[in-house]
């Protein structure tokens, strides 16, 4: 039977400084920006301040930006929409921070409530809308940072719900 230790062995990991991570600065993997989002959107102070609401149109504000990155918060009051768009040639994260909104696509309607989040690949398509009768705000982190968001013909199911 062997009696060494995995500290005899392979010695004290916190002394060996060239297998640690040094911590990021700012976000380089997807789940960094879902990260991100969830950690703005879990701190009410980064944010709640700042929240307007128009009645002719959506809100819209840049909360950060980083290297190749933006961070914006939305405001949507009851019946205002995004119409079907894209981002061009940006991923991004969605994530509802208070209220509720619809996602519509080609697929389906689904329901986001607050803490939800969507991540979506540069080309997707969708349209967000408010439905319910209460505000709602959005957070949205763009990567490379959102330079065009062409419109679409309406084509998605307005009637067909997506469950998850």
């Amino acid at each position: 039977m062997n009696s060494d230790s995995d500290l005899q062995i392979a010695g004290d990991i916190l002394e060996v400084p060239h297998l640690l991570q040094a911590p990021r600065e700012h976000p380089a993997t997807v789940a960094d920006f879902v990260g991100l989002a969830r950690t703005i959107a879990e701190d009410r102070s980064q944010w709640a301040h700042l929240v307007q609401y128009d009645a002719t149109s959506r809100w819209y504000h840049r909360l950060r930006t980083g290297p190749g990155y933006e961070v914006w918060l939305l405001s949507w009051v009851p019946g205002q929409g995004s119409g079907l768009h894209d981002h061009g040639g940006s991923s991004g994260v969605l994530t509802v921070l208070d209220g509720q909104l619809t996602e519509r696509t080609e697929r389906g309607t689904r329901a986001l409530r607050a803490g939800s989040q969507r991540v979506f690949a540069p080309g997707y398509v969708h349209e967000v809308v408010n439905d319910a009768l209460e505000p709602a705000v959005s957070l949205h982190v763009y990567y490379p940072g959102l330079t065009e968001m062409p419109m679409h013909a309406a084509r998605c199911a307005p009637s067909a719900a997506v469950t998850g």
